[in-house]
């Protein structure tokens, strides 16, 4: 009788909170639709499409749109089947069975789930009680255990803090041979990339995303923006057609309208504020319940001792945020959905048992 083999039969596959809910704020998804103007463009885009073609491997047109809204050279990028498909691709390709890669606990799960299914191997570096990363004691840890992988988000998913550039800088020049994936998901929402310094650092790759600040995770877009080498090697090994041709044509004519981009963040960041402020309000009402971290996401990630408690309290309010690395994790909203969740959550404080 055929058997799975001992590093698939026990996986489970990625579950994402399901059900219909008054307020969904779990996912970091951007609550804003795309704007009139570019759902127009998209779909004359979508009428331009040869359906009966294969679409170009190279996404030429996607990545030319995507290096001028972010002002670095097209040659630079590599666009993928979202960020996730690209991570995928740099475990399979640039390690070897038993090499060491490293993550930074905690962070995005699906960095260690990709290294255990490509049978690499894990060095999971704590952060402090801070939880901010400690640069000398990843670079030790990376060093002492010969990574050849080092990958973490910054700004961090579900920390939601950022490290600066100065930090980063420090870190990569330190691992000169260990190749870096910085996950920059989040980095819309803060000021510290590091995109424009790919060709200052040889062993430095850059993830970034259409998901969170632009709206497009139905897409699924990504983008890796490295070297020439790591480039030229990720287009050898990616998937000839990775990325549809639908998501191209709809992803460039999006990305070329930086100008309603910006205002739909500057949407959301306002956004983020109010929570924020929300978040800062109840706290002082329900002093040493929760600690709020100061974060550069466009979500709000909490300490509290009883989270998952929290999590199923609201989730019968109709309301779903997620609970995860520790974290109770709030994805900013609309202002009556940032409304609703600090109303149920202050509902929650106020229970008799809970003062």
């Amino acid at each position: 009788m055929y058997q799975l083999n001992e590093k698939i039969k026990d996986l489970k596959p990625y579950d994402p909170i399901q059900g219909s809910y008054r307020v969904r704020l779990d996912a970091n998804e951007s609550f804003l639709p795309l704007p009139q103007a570019l759902v127009e463009e998209a779909k004359a885009a979508v009428e331009r499409t040869a359906f009966n073609r294969y679409p170009d491997p190279a996404a030429r047109e996607l990545c030319q749109a995507f290096a001028a809204c972010y002002g670095v050279q097209p040659q630079q990028v590599v666009a993928g089947n979202g960020s996730d498909e690209l991570i995928t691709v740099l475990f399979e390709a640039f390690l070897e069975k038993g090499d060491a890669f490293a993550t930074v606990e905690p962070d995005f799960s699906m960095y260690a789930f990709n290294g255990h299914l490509h049978e690499a191997r894990h060095v999971a570096i704590p952060k402090g009680k801070d939880l901010r990363l400690d640069v000398e004691a990843v670079a030790a840890a990376c060093q002492r255990e010969q990574v050849k992988l080092l990958i973490f988000s910054n700004p961090c998913n579900p920390t939601s803090l950022v490290c600066g550039r100065e930090v980063m800088r420090k870190l990569i020049d330190s691992l000169p041979d260990t190749l870096v994936v910085l996950d920059e998901a989040y980095m819309d929402f803060s000021d510290q990339s590091l995109l424009g310094e790919v060709e200052d650092h040889p062993n430095l790759l850059v993830l970034r995303t259409c998901s969170k600040a632009f709206g497009m995770a139905a897409l699924r877009l990504g983008f890796a923006v490295c070297g020439k080498t790591l480039a030229g090697a990720l287009r050898a090994v990616k998937s000839p057609y990775n990325v549809n041709s639908l998501s191209q044509a709809v992803g460039t004519a999006v990305l070329r309208r930086k100008g309603e981009l910006d205002r739909a963040l500057e949407t959301i960041l306002r956004s983020r504020d109010q929570l924020y402020a929300g978040l800062r309000e109840l706290g002082e009402k329900y002093p040493g319940r929760f600690r709020l971290l100061p974060g550069e996401t466009n979500f709000a990630a909490l300490e509290m001792e009883n989270g998952p408690e929290l999590l199923g309290y609201l989730a019968r309010q109709g309301v779903a945020i997620r609970y995860t690395g520790g974290l109770v994790r709030i994805t900013c909203g609309a202002p009556e959905e940032n409304k609703i969740v600090l109303e149920e959550m202050a509902g929650y404080f106020a229970q008799p048992e809970r003062m």
